[in-house]
């Protein structure tokens, strides 16, 4: 798994709008990778619309978000659609990203065989080095929002 003090691995993903998006080459700033196990889901859409509504708090400290999903770009444009969400949110339906952090959520949902992302947030800077890891083996659990934004800070 990838730690703290380590750069995260080069990936390349799909946004909303299948454009390509490379990690960490694509990073302006501090950012926050939110790992997500599947869009349209409870849990799931509380956590982004949680950091949607504190970008305003995260704009002020010049923090980005970028939230990632196994699910497809069309899925991930209709779920950021419907939840108006204001940040990117990019396609690892090849799963390279949870493979390459090691993040596999084996069998979510009870699904044999189906791989999602644990729900995870990495705080990376400019350069891609993590500031801030927090990973759950529980698709149930949220993070604790107020200490990702004190990594922030």
């Amino acid at each position: 798994m990838v730690e703290v003090g380590e750069k995260i691995p080069s990936v390349t993903l799909n946004d909303t709008e299948m454009k390509s998006v490379s990690l960490p080459a694509d990073i302006k700033g501090k950012t926050v990778l939110a790992f997500f196990p599947g869009a349209f889901t409870g849990v799931c859409t509380k956590e982004m619309c949680t950091f949607r509504d504190d970008m305003s708090k995260l704009s002020a400290i010049k923090a980005n978000v970028m939230a990632i999903s196994v699910d497809s770009p069309f899925a991930n444009k209709g779920f950021k659609e419907h939840n108006k969400l204001t940040f990117t949110v990019l396609s690892d339906y090849n799963r390279v990203a949870v493979t390459a952090f090691k993040i596999e959520l084996n069998d979510f949902a009870g699904l044999k065989g189906y791989v999602a992302a644990k729900r995870s947030v990495f705080i990376v800077d400019v350069s891609g080095v993590v500031k801030y890891k927090w990973v759950s083996d529980d698709p149930r659990v949220e993070p604790n929002y107020n200490e990702v934004e004190a990594a922030l800070a």
